[in-house]
């Protein structure tokens, strides 16, 4: 997959929907198939990633998330929708989050990526696969625990 910059989100009302691998992701509720995925988990999951999320609401319909209130800034908006949504059991994510300006630009992880590969593709030199790691802290640990499905966000060139 190519990376985007999103068109999906809508511009007239200020909210965005942003689509995830609903079978990918990390593993937060413990238990079987029948877990499911609730907003209070998903708080204490940014809680524990450190993520600012006062000022949120989080709430589950289903297999969809949504997010609402004030962020702090554009760079939490960003890493609170990739948290929620990099979330086994979540196949979308709906934003109408106040704070901080732009789009971001995001990357959805293929079979056979690496943040060096990611890197040279978006940003033009894969030596530059370092910005993206930072870029997604403290969602990654490692610059190689990718996988597919995942979304990334990506650094400004």
């Amino acid at each position: 997959m190519e990376t985007i910059t999103p068109e999906w989100i809508q511009k007239e009302n200020n909210m965005g929907l942003w689509s995830f691998v609903k079978d990918a992701g990390k593993k937060v509720f413990g238990g079987g198939d029948d877990t499911e995925v609730t907003g209070a988990a998903l708080q204490d999951e940014l809680k524990d990633l450190g993520l600012d999320a006062e000022g949120l609401d989080i709430s589950v319909e289903g297999d969809k998330v949504k997010v609402s209130g004030k962020a702090a800034s554009q760079e939490i908006k960003e890493k609170v929708i990739l948290a929620v949504g990099n979330v086994e059991g979540v196949a979308a994510v709906e934003e109408d989050m106040d704070g901080g300006e732009g789009d971001g630009t995001f990357h959805t992880v293929e079979k056979g990526d690496t943040l060096w590969a990611i890197a040279a593709k978006t940003l033009g030199n894969g030596a530059r696969y370092e910005e993206i790691f930072e870029a997604n802290k403290p969602m990654l640990t490692h610059p190689d625990k990718i996988y597919p499905g995942q979304m990334l966000r990506i650094p400004a060139k």
